[in-house]
């Protein structure tokens, strides 16, 4: 059983990043202060405290892409994966890369989508056609 990861990192506006999270992605809202807020992040803490988001640069070389990095992200199945993506493209969120499958009919096919929170972060979703295949080389 995997357990949960915790990632705390900066926001420009907790409110901004309430909405983004919470309404947006449909993360459920934990603990708070003035400062930070917890979330929920598809069963994984992340904690936002207000501060300078970490600069990022789009240097990491995949496949034809040149991701935002560093990044941080998530793996989920497909139908979760595709219902997010939808989810995202309904709400207006603006995509990085937009849902593309990658490495298809190779180990480690996956659906993959980038973009951004309000405070400029980049996030990474990646679902996987073969879940068995996350660390296939």
């Amino acid at each position: 059983m995997l357990m949960p990861f915790h990632f705390a990192y900066h926001v420009r506006d907790l409110d901004e990043a309430r909405g983004f999270y919470g309404g947006v992605l449909g993360c459920a809202e934990g603990r708070s202060t003035e400062t930070w807020v917890d979330f929920d992040f598809f069963g994984h803490q992340i904690s936002l405290h207000l501060g300078t988001p970490f600069a990022t640069a789009a240097t990491g070389k995949v496949g034809d892409h040149m991701v935002p990095m560093p990044h941080f992200g998530l793996v989920l199945d497909v139908a979760r994966f595709q219902a997010l993506a939808a989810r995202l493209g309904a709400a207006g969120v603006e995509f990085v890369i937009p849902p593309s499958l990658r490495f298809e009919g190779q180990p480690g096919a996956q659906w993959t989508m980038f973009f951004r929170d309000p405070s400029g972060n980049p996030i990474e979703v990646k679902g996987f056609v073969d879940q068995s295949q996350i660390f296939a080389a």
